[in-house]
């Protein structure tokens, strides 16, 4: 059983920066790719950024540029940092393992973004 507890959203507003992080307990963290979705009200969830063990990066059109993912092995946390906030930013963003190697997916609780001045 794997638990992904994120933190670090709130309010920030537009042109500012705030950096995620998810925790991960549980086996195997380092031999997993990781992501960070986001959902907006209305729309569907879709993915921001992906990170592989081996620290291979992929990012939505939409965040290129402006956000960077990164893990820490030995603290079993993946982290999204996001630097020149847009409104359209705004959304509740969940960390994500995917399921692969035999081992289930899980989700976070998700962490609200809000930007705006």
């Amino acid at each position: 059983q794997v638990q992904l507890v994120e933190s670090g959203g709130g309010l920030v507003q537009p042109g500012g920066s705030l950096r995620l992080s998810c925790a991960a307990s549980g086996a195997f963290f380092s031999i997993r790719a990781m992501g960070w979705h986001r959902q907006a009200p209305g729309k569907p969830r879709e993915l921001v950024a992906s990170i592989t063990s081996g620290s291979s990066t992929n990012y939505a059109d939409s965040v290129k540029g402006r956000f960077t993912i990164s893990r820490d092995n030995a603290k079993s946390t993946v982290y999204l940092q996001m630097n020149s906030l847009k409104p359209e930013d705004t959304a509740v963003y969940y960390c994500n393992a995917p399921p692969q190697y035999g081992l289930g997916g899980y989700w976070g609780q998700g962490t609200q973004v809000t930007v705006s001045s």
